[in-house]
C-alpha cells in the first residue's frame, strides 16, 4: 500500500491562481495538463465572471 501512496506523492501540482490551492495530476488531464489552470469548474466561473465584471 505504500508504493500507491508514493505515487500520489510524486505527482506534479499546480496552484490555483483563483483560491491558491495547491493541486494535483489527474489521469482525465495528461493529453492537456500545460493547459489546466484552475483546480475545478467552480475556479474557472469564478475567475470568468471577474473577467466579465467592470
Amino acid at each position: 500500500m505504500s508504493a500507491h501512496r508514493d505515487a500520489k506523492r510524486n505527482l506534479p501540482t499546480k496552484t490555483c491562481p483563483v483560491c491558491r490551492r495547491e493541486f494535483a495530476w489527474r489521469k482525465k488531464w495528461a493529453r492537456d495538463w500545460d493547459s489546466v489552470r484552475y483546480c475545478s469548474n467552480a475556479c474557472r466561473k469564478k475567475a470568468s465572471s471577474a473577467k466579465a465584471s467592470p
